[in-house]
């Protein structure tokens, strides 16, 4: 037993390394962390070199990894932004999940997966990434702009809808109900479950907090550390609370953020729980999610299901470019415009590879499939610089890029 134990340790400081160096590896070449950390995964796992394997405990570090992760996700989402946010964010978030989800859907029910299945597919191609849009954006010193705005508005809006979808489609397949009727009974105890998060966040937890650091203060133990403490406990209680309605837990680490942002915590108290979270997720546990990520992954898919992986591919890029520059045409946005936000909308990311993770260890898609999937997730999210970089230079010569500064201005 203690060989075994050496051995897991061994493995465990294998794979922090390597996701470390490849992650930094990939952020120094422009693009996420993450990716660089599921090639290291790729390389030196099963599908490759077999120098790093999984195990039980490593499942369990990948598990709190991506609820730390989603809990550090709703930490950073203003709920209240969503109802400011403008027409243009809207129509762009609904185009954007609608379109994709719609082929996602068809393909599955053309290669003959279950239901079950070609809805996560269809999920898997409606996701989008917010943090990496945010990355672009800076570098390209974007902000500023209008694309920005409703890019950043509508990544946002579509993140919540697929994280909703998520969860109802999560307990679709506890209910084993195949029927209209039971399907949208499961998206509306979902969609009730978030708006009835939103409101104890709003009115609630504040109250409840208050509570809290006055007990603390009363009994003199109130620090970040304890207000840290508290924050981890809110937290696993909602994750446990989505298990009851039969939810992934990683719907209640994303309610749990949102609740923490609205409890009116001390500022310095927030910031030290905000960089705290952040740091055990994407220092130690995301790190060894997204390097398992990669142990999953078949290349395999490249002689035996070329044919399918291409046309996922090819739908997954249209898809999301077009449904967002479509649903853009009623808004005041140009043309062009649209289509570049379009460009933007295009990288999947985190999300969707948390949602085929959970697919595929619940059993409801293949390893191929699955692989397929992560591979469409990486390969949208690499282009995702490319394309912006090349519509905004398209855009910035025809001298039509709009500054939010302008937009207040009237006009001749």
């Amino acid at each position: 037993m203690v060989a075994t134990v050496e051995f897991d340790i061994l493995n465990l400081l294998l794979i922090l390394t390597v996701a470390w160096l490849f992650g930094n590896a990939a952020e120094n070449v422009g693009y996420p962390a993450l990716m660089g950390e599921i090639l290291a995964g790729i390389v030196f796992g099963p599908a490759v070199l077999g120098i790093l394997h999984p195990s039980d405990a490593l499942d369990i570090f990948a598990e709190l990894g991506v609820f730390l992760l989603m809990l550090y996700v709703g930490m950073e989402v203003d709920p209240h932004e969503l109802f400011e946010l403008g027409p243009q964010a809207l129509m762009v978030a609904f185009g954007g999940f609608i379109l994709p989800f719609g082929l996602g859907y068809l393909i599955g029910e053309l290669i003959g997966v279950t239901i079950e299945g070609a809805l996560f597919i269809g999920i898997a191609m409606a996701a989008t990434s917010l943090a990496t849009k945010s990355r672009i954006l800076v570098d390209l010193d974007l902000l500023e702009t209008r694309i920005a705005g409703v890019l950043l508005g509508g990544a946002l809006l579509s993140d919540v809808g697929v994280m909703v979808v998520f969860a109802g489609i999560t307990g679709f397949l506890e209910t084993g109900q195949v029927t209209l009727l039971g399907l949208s009974a499961v998206m509306l105890k979902a969609i009730a479950f978030f708006a009835a998060a939103l409101v104890i966040g709003d009115r609630a937890l504040p109250l409840v907090w208050a509570q809290l650091e006055g007990l603390m203060e009363a009994h003199g133990f109130v620090d970040k550390t304890s207000a840290f403490t508290v924050a981890l406990v809110v937290a696993f209680l909602f994750a446990f609370l989505a298990a009851l309605v039969d939810l992934h837990m990683i719907i209640g680490g994303f309610v749990a953020g949102l609740f923490l942002r609205q409890a009116k915590i001390d500022e310095e108290i927030y910031e030290h729980m905000d960089t705290v979270i952040y740091d055990l997720a994407m220092g130690f546990f995301a790190p060894i999610f997204f390097v398992a990520v990669g142990f999953d992954l078949t290349l395999d898919v490249f002689t035996q299901d070329l044919g399918l992986l291409l046309t996922i591919l090819a739908i997954a890029f249209v898809g999301k470019i077009v449904g967002s520059w479509v649903f853009a045409f009623p808004t005041k946005l140009t043309n062009k415009e649209g289509l570049v936000i379009g460009f933007g909308m295009n990288g999947r990311g985190t999300v969707e590879i948390i949602i085929v993770s959970v697919g595929l260890s619940a059993g409801i898609i293949s390893q191929e499939l699955f692989s397929i999937l992560v591979f469409m997730a990486i390969f949208t999210t690499a282009l995702v610089p490319a394309t912006m970089k090349i519509g905004i230079d398209w855009i910035e010569n025809a001298d039509e890029l709009v500054y939010m500064l302008d937009e207040q201005e009237p006009s001749d």
